[in-house]
């Protein structure tokens, strides 16, 4: 069965600067939580589904990759010095038993890193402090050096989510989709179909969509990602985790919160899209809602 969509990583450089551009879009944004290994983070969640705003606030605090360890703050540092900041990470549910999803990456070569667990301390909006916990698997495509990936497990889901923070002024119901550029989309096509546990039917050359529990994995050509949302995708090589897709209830109502924050925003076939001068690295996507 497919994995469905967990969260995204956006990273960037001044994470209180990132909550107010979320807040200006009609998001609500969750208050700052400390990891133990130099980065930071804010979260706008929705159901089962959240964007990670990420920071790295203490660059000297943060371990490197090892032989067989996978460092999520380090990646997500050398990230926004190579490339700046962006959407530079992909999540999807892990099983129960995390280690069928490090099992399969293993086997299929995209694998190697040992799982990893880790708790935090975070506070709901009533201010209470409460503990979460996570088991992750990473996977890895040797093509894509920009772009992560990991499966996560929530080991206290009755403490992270929190219905409050996913009531949104701008509409948003929950996540669409994420899209993937790439400039030959089919040389990913066996990482992909590994990491999501699913098949991507082709929708058009250059075009491939794999449905799973929870939205959609859009992987499209550089010129297809251009075409369709009105900006220009990254160059570099290898994969790239380029837009974050929202459904909002009502079109309308969404673009009204973004004109009376003077967002830059465009409409393309019913559709409204945040580029990356705007979203900070990211293009956002928003949606009528099915």
């Amino acid at each position: 069965m497919a994995r469905g969509l967990d969260h995204v990583v956006h990273v960037v450089r001044d994470l209180e600067a990132a909550g107010e551009l979320y807040d200006m879009l009609g998001f609500t944004v969750g208050a700052r939580n400390r990891h133990p290994w130099g980065t930071h983070n804010r979260l706008v969640q929705t159901p089962g589904f959240f964007v990670e705003l990420l920071e790295i606030a203490d660059a000297e605090a943060i371990p490197p990759h090892g032989e067989g360890t996978f460092s999520f703050g380090a990646f997500n540092r050398d990230f926004l010095g190579e490339v700046g900041q962006g959407l530079s990470m992909l999540v999807l549910e892990g099983h129960d038993d995390p280690t069928i999803d490090k099992a399969e990456f293993d086997a299929a070569g995209f694998g190697g890193f040992e799982l990893f667990d880790f708790s935090r301390y975070g506070k709901r909006p009533d201010g209470q402090e409460v503990e979460v916990a996570f088991t992750l698997a990473f996977a890895r495509d040797p093509a894509s050096p920009h772009a992560g990936f990991f499966t996560c497990l929530q080991r206290r889901p009755e403490n992270f989510w929190a219905p409050d923070l996913q009531r949104h002024m701008n509409g948003t119901l929950g996540v669409r989709g994420v899209v993937l550029s790439a400039e030959e989309p089919e040389a990913h096509l066996e990482f992909l179909r590994t990491f999501v546990e699913a098949d991507f039917r082709r929708a058009v050359d250059g075009w491939y969509i794999a449905r799973t529990p929870r939205g959609d994995v859009d992987l499209m050509s550089r010129q297809l990602f251009t075409e369709r949302f009105g900006v220009p995708a990254p160059a570099e090589s290898g994969l790239r985790l380029v837009a974050q897709r929202f459904a909002v209830s009502d079109i309308a109502r969404t673009r009204k919160r973004l004109s009376s924050s003077r967002m830059a925003a465009e409409e393309i076939e019913g559709i409204i899209v945040v580029g990356p001068k705007a979203a900070l690295g990211a293009t956002l996507v928003f949606e009528p809602a099915e």
